[in-house]
C-alpha cells in the first residue's frame, strides 16, 4: 500500500513539473526546438488588417529585365551553371522571392508551397518595422526625442537599474545598450531564446545587468528593439501591432492581412524584434516607402529626415543605423532577419528585392542588380 502511495506522489509530482516546465520558455523552446518562419502559429498576436483600397505594383514581366531574370544563369556550388529560379526552387529553401525595378514587378516566385498571400514570421525585418512605427510617433509628437531616456517611457527599469536613466532611444536604435546579452539560439538558456519563447518581456529585460555604459559599444542585441516597442506601445496606448495597422498597413494599401505576435494573452507586449508575420509583396511597399523618402501617393508617412537617418551608412556604428544595415555605408540599404528573409533596396538602380525562406543562402544580390542595369 505504501510503495502504491508513493508511486502515485511520484506520478503527482512529475505531471507538475511537467506541466510547470511546458508553461515557461524553455519548454516553448524544447517543444517547438528552433525558431522557424511559420512560429506565427505558436504564439497569440494581434491582427493587423488591411483598409478599404490596395496598392498594386505595375506588372513589368514582359520588360527586357525580366527577361534578363528569366535566362539568368548562375554559378553553383558544385561550379556548374544553373537558371537562377532553379537555384531558388532547389537549393535554397526560398520561399518567396519578388524583384521590382522602376516599381514594376518584373520577377515574381513563390516555392515550397507558399503563395503571394503566405504570411511567415519575418523575423528580425521586424526591427526595421519597429524603426519606422518609432520614427511615426517622432512625428506625431507621441515621443519628443530620440535623446530621451528610455524610462521617460518605461519608468519601472529605473527602480530595477538607475544605469537605466543613461540609456536613450538612440542607443537602442543603433545597438548600444551595454546591456549583458548574447544574441545566439544555441541553448534555451540563452537572453534572446528567452525573449523569444518567453511570456514576459518587461520582467525578464528589469533582470539585465550593464556589461558597457550605454552608448560607448555597438553589439547586435534583439533586446534593443523590444523596449523601443514597449515604448512606442505605452505612449500610443496601443498595442504595435493596431499601430502599425493604423499608420502603415492601412495607408500604405497593402494588400494582405498581417499578424504581429505578443509574449503572452494576459500582458500582450509585442515581441517588436523578431514577429511581424507578412508577405513578400508588402514587404516590397514598406521598402518603396524608403525609397521615396517617406512619401506615398504624394502624402508623407514618414519624414524624410527620419528616413535619411535609417539608410544612410553609419560607419561609426558597422554600417548600421536605426534598425537599418548600409551595404559597406554606401547608397544600397537593406533589413535583415536570420533564416534569409531580406528586404534590399538598391536607390540608384531603382530596385527593390525581397527574399523569404526556410534557411539562409546566398541571396546572389549583386548578381541580380547588375544584370539589370
Amino acid at each position: 500500500m505504501l510503495k502504491k502511495s508513493l508511486f502515485i506522489l511520484l506520478i503527482i509530482a512529475i505531471s507538475l513539473f511537467v506541466l510547470s516546465f511546458q508553461s515557461c520558455h524553455v519548454g516553448r523552446m524544447i517543444k517547438y526546438y528552433k525558431a522557424d518562419i511559420d512560429d506565427h502559429k505558436i504564439f497569440p498576436y494581434t491582427e493587423v488588417n488591411t483598409g478599404e483600397e490596395t496598392f498594386y505594383f505595375k506588372d513589368g514581366t514582359q520588360s527586357k529585365y525580366a527577361k534578363r531574370i528569366d535566362t539568368l544563369t548562375i554559378v553553383f556550388k558544385n561550379k556548374k551553371e544553373m537558371l537562377f529560379k532553379d537555384i531558388l526552387d532547389k537549393q535554397s529553401e526560398t520561399t518567396a522571392y519578388l524583384i521590382i525595378k522602376n516599381d514594376s514587378i518584373i520577377y515574381e516566385n513563390y516555392f515550397e508551397g507558399y503563395k503571394r498571400d503566405s504570411i511567415s514570421n519575418i523575423f528580425s525585418v521586424s526591427k526595421s518595422v519597429t524603426s519606422l512605427l518609432l520614427g511615426i510617433a517622432i512625428d506625431e509628437g507621441e515621443i519628443e526625442s530620440v535623446n530621451d531616456p528610455i524610462t521617460k517611457y518605461i519608468p519601472e527599469l529605473s527602480e530595477a537599474n538607475t544605469t537605466f536613466n543613461q540609456l536613450t532611444l538612440e542607443h537602442l536604435l543603433n545597438m548600444r545598450s551595454g546591456l549583458k546579452f548574447e544574441e545566439t539560439y544555441s541553448s534555451p538558456f540563452d537572453e534572446v531564446s528567452k525573449l523569444y519563447y518567453g511570456r514576459n518581456q518587461i520582467n525578464q529585460i528589469k533582470k539585465m545587468r550593464f556589461e558597457h555604459e550605454p552608448g560607448t559599444v555597438h553589439n547586435y542585441q534583439s533586446v534593443c528593439t523590444t523596449l523601443l516597442g514597449i515604448a512606442i506601445e505605452r505612449v500610443t496606448n496601443k498595442e504595435l501591432g493596431k499601430y502599425l495597422e493604423e499608420k502603415i498597413w492601412k495607408p500604405l494599401q497593402m494588400e494582405n492581412p498581417a499578424t504581429w505576435s505578443v509574449d503572452d494573452n494576459k500582458r500582450r507586449n509585442t515581441k517588436a524584434f523578431c514577429c511581424l508575420n507578412t508577405t513578400a509583396i508588402d514587404l516590397a511597399k514598406i521598402a518603396r516607402l524608403y525609397l521615396n523618402k517617406g512619401m506615398f501617393n504624394g502624402k508623407q508617412i514618414v519624414s524624410k529626415q527620419w528616413i535619411e537617418k535609417s539608410i544612410i551608412g553609419n560607419a561609426n556604428n558597422d554600417c548600421y543605423q536605426y534598425q537599418w544595415y548600409s551595404n559597406g555605408c554606401g547608397e544600397d540599404f537593406y533589413a535583415l532577419g536570420i533564416l534569409g528573409q531580406i528586404i534590399f533596396v538598391s536607390p540608384k538602380e531603382n530596385i527593390i528585392i525581397v527574399r523569404l525562406g526556410k534557411s539562409s543562402s546566398n541571396f546572389y544580390l549583386g548578381t541580380v542588380v547588375n544584370a539589370l542595369k
